[in-house]
């Protein structure tokens, strides 16, 4: 079901995301949302290159497996 939020934003930040979402033909409505739900799923996601230089670092390999073995274990705490 959607739902409705209300959005509060300066007179250049509309005109600037009414000028883009014009561009691309998008209602104003949807053009936000597009642009969030990619944001969103760019900042959850490791680039090609940030995952190489993961598998190319052995010391931090194994502090990732020592974490997720603590994580699954539920061992630590968790800190907000």
């Amino acid at each position: 079901m959607s739902k409705i939020i209300t959005l509060r934003l300066s007179e250049e930040e509309y005109k600037l995301i009414h000028k883009k979402a014009e561009i691309e033909f998008r209602p104003i409505s949807n053009f936000i949302t597009a642009v969030v739900l990619r944001n969103i799923e760019e900042s959850s996601n490791v680039d090609a290159v940030e995952m190489d230089q993961i598998n190319n670092n052995e010391a931090l390999r194994k502090k990732i497996k020592a974490g997720y073995k603590d994580a699954k274990s539920m061992k630590g705490k968790y800190i907000a």
